[in-house]
């Protein structure tokens, strides 16, 4: 994936520690996001990928190092978080079951206050996936996997963020759902001008998609480079593009 993008980092994580107890889960991560990029995080389990973008979120606090988005400190509460524009599709998707596609959306929207922007967000998740127009009074717990999983990132979207972080997306899917879900990513990226923060155990789909990438290994960054540099390194291909791809952090 090749285009011109800026220079200049939209955000940019610096020198990161994260412990869970005496157990180090980041070491030292430092690594950037530009303004209309895709940056895929891969690594083995346990790498700290999860980690990383639940830090960013404000769910999991740093030990040390920084944390900027346009050059500003990002709060450590998630809820501004969220209203800075920085909205995370965690991992597992945790929609809301009992509430149905509609009510999830609209979850989405917490922070919003405009009815009308909210209706034409509705519209716009809707133009993007709409299977979940056709399902939009139906319990998300009835829906299909692929389907929890867009209507995950629909809800996201509800939040207009200006940065989206996409943590396993294609667990536990189907391939051809995978490929179609990766296209929307796609998407969103060229026609909605969304920077994404991709955290895949796809290596390969990852790379595929992303202008640059990372590799963490226990916590720390060993490799980054473009997504087609990291695709063609043999160290990745030997390591992490296997015929099923590596599991999930």
């Amino acid at each position: 994936m090749q285009q011109h993008l800026p220079e200049e980092s939209l955000l940019e994580i610096n020198h990161l520690m994260v412990h869970y107890g005496g157990i180090r889960a980041l070491n030292d991560v430092s690594l950037r996001v530009r303004l209309g990029e895709i940056v895929a995080v891969i690594g083995a389990n346990g790498a700290g990928k999860s980690t990383l973008l639940r830090t960013i979120a404000a769910i999991k606090s740093p030990s040390s190092g920084s944390i900027k988005f346009e050059g500003e400190p990002l709060p450590r509460f998630a809820d501004r978080v969220v209203s800075k524009g920085i909205m995370l599709v965690p991992e597992g998707r945790r929609i809301f079951a009992p509430l149905t596609v509609k009510e999830n959306l609209l979850l989405g929207a917490y922070t919003r206050k405009s009815t009308r922007e909210i209706a034409e967000s509705m519209e716009t998740v809707f133009g993007l996936f709409p299977v979940l127009k056709e399902r939009i009074h139906q319990r998300g717990g009835t829906l299909s996997g692929g389907e929890q999983q867009m209507l995950a990132i629909g809800r996201a979207l509800m939040s207009r963020p200006r940065v989206l972080l996409l943590d396993e997306p294609s667990l536990g899917l189907a391939p051809i759902v995978v490929d179609a879900l990766f296209q929307k990513i796609i998407q969103m990226n060229r026609e909605m001008k969304l920077t994404i923060l991709l955290v895949e155990q796809n290596a390969s789909l990852a790379l595929e998609i992303s202008h640059r990438a990372y590799v963490l290994e226990t916590g720390e960054v060993k490799l980054e480079g473009t997504g087609v540099e990291l695709l063609h390194d043999p160290r990745v291909k030997d390591s992490y593009l296997g015929v099923s791809g590596i599991a999930g952090d």
